[in-house]
Order: structure tokens, then C-alpha cells, then sequence
């Protein structure tokens, strides 16, 4: 697809005709096919600005929308939302795959390098369309596209696996768990790793992931099932107390 046609779909996944066609080209730039060029040739910058626009704009709708909510689940609620995994489905949805400018050293990396691609120029496009048409336009893009992916129930979910494992065990006077990465498999441009964690020299959980943080964060999640502070992945209130 030539990149005449790519900043057109971009435009078109936005809803924003843009005024500075260069600085939409730069959001859907990966840095492989602009090496030894400016830094601003990249979706990079803008990934960084897109980033705090999309986390001030989910906060605020949240506290706006769910009166009831306390800071706890306000922040596991946004977490989900912004992290890596919802932010690469949602590009991948609105079809953003097929319109990133990627370099030879990336053409063909499998579905682990679009991953990151994907939740990096989802980031960029904010950053993008706060530049060119203001924060209504960022945020009706943002709205429009995560609203989708809102549940409730992600509210009652460990925003972070780890941190909360480790909260857990210690309220119960244990050592802080340990983690493990006991396998890896696959290919070695798209592995799978495997890890255990480790609570007081016993392996309390195991699990898998794209990374060696995926697989620990999965790994933190079974222990928490396995030792009872979250069933079915939702917190325990009486553990929390």
C-alpha cells in the first residue's frame, strides 16, 4: 500500500482530516523505516505525548462516570483500559495494522513485534490529532474507540498482578514471591516463556506469556487463584479487609 493511501485510511480510522499530512505520516512511522533520520520522523515523540493525553482522558471520564467507584477500582479500571493488550486489540479492530510504515528489519516479525507496533501507534495517533486538532478531537477518538472495551468487571481485577501478590503475602506476614522463568519455546523471533512464582520456597503459581513480564504477571495471577485472594480473577474482599 503506498503511503499516499495509508495516510488516507489513517484519516479515515481518525475521523480527522488532518492539516499537517506529515505529522499523521510520523504517527504511523515505525523508527525501523526511518533510521538515521530526525527523531520526530517516528511515531516515537508523539507515542509520548499520546500516552499521558490517553491516561488523562480515561481518568477523568471514569471519575466522572462511576460516582461510587473508590481510587482502587478507578485504577485497575484505567489500567486495563490503557495497557498494552487493549490498546492492540483496539488498533487491531479499527485496522491499524494494515497501515503501518515498517522497515525491512521488522517486515515479518510475527504477531509479538505488531503487538508493540500496534499499542505504540494507537498512542501516537492521540499525541497526532491533539497536535493538529485539539484535545476535543483527541479525546472523541479516544472515547469513541475505547468506550467498547469498558466492563465494569475489570474494576474487581488485580491491576497488577505482581504488586498485588506481593501486598497479599505479606498482609499475611509470608516473603515476598520470587519468580522463576523455568521454559521457552518457539521461534526465536516470536517465543513463549514460561515462569513459576515463589512464595515462602513453595511454587505457588505458573504461567505463560509472549515475555518473560507476561509470563511472570501470569504466573502472579495463578498464585493469587491458587492461594485465594482472587477466584475466577475477581478480589477477595475478605482478603482485602
Amino acid at each position: 500500500m503506498a503511503v499516499s493511501e495509508r495516510i488516507r485510511r489513517a484519516e479515515e480510522i481518525c475521523g480527522h482530516e488532518f492539516s499537517d499530512k506529515k505529522l499523521l505520516r510520523s504517527a504511523i512511522t515505525h523508527p525501523s523505516a526511518v533510521e538515521g533520520e530526525p527523531v520526530w520522523a517516528s511515531y516515537e515523540r508523539l507515542e509520548f505525548l499520546g500516552d499521558s493525553i490517553l491516561g488523562s482522558v480515561v481518568a477523568l471520564s471514569l471519575y466522572r462516570t462511576y460516582g461510587d467507584f473508590d481510587e482502587g477500582k478507578l485504577t485497575r479500571l484505567k489500567v486495563s483500559l490503557v495497557s498494552g493488550a487493549t490498546l492492540s486489540e483496539v488498533g487491531r479492530e479499527l485496522g491499524i495494522d494494515k497501515i503501518i510504515i515498517l522497515g525491512p528489519s521488522e517486515q515479518g516479525t510475527g504477531a509479538r513485534g505488531m503487538h508493540s507496533a500496534l499499542e505504540n501507534v494507537y498512542e501516537a495517533l492521540v499525541g497526532a490529532l491533539y497536535l493538529d486538532g485539539g484535545w476535543e478531537v483527541a479525546e472523541a477518538f479516544i472515547m469513541r474507540t475505547l468506550k467498547p472495551h469498558v466492563a465494569t468487571e475489570r474494576a474487581e481485577h488485580p491491576s497488577n498482578p505482581k504488586s498485588f501478590l506481593q501486598e497479599c503475602v505479606q498482609s499475611d506476614r509470608m516473603d515476598p514471591p520470587a519468580y522463576q522463568v523455568v521454559g521457552e519455546d518457539g521461534p526465536a523471533h516470536s517465543p513463549t516463556f514460561t515462569a513459576v512464582a515463589i512464595v515462602d520456597g513453595i511454587r505457588r503459581g505458573r504461567g505463560t506469556g509472549c515475555s518473560k513480564k507476561e509470563a511472570e504477571a501470569a504466573a502472579a495471577l495463578d498464585a493469587l487463584e491458587r492461594m485465594g485472594y482472587t477466584t475466577n480473577g475477581v478480589i477477595l474482599k475478605k482478603k482485602l479487609d
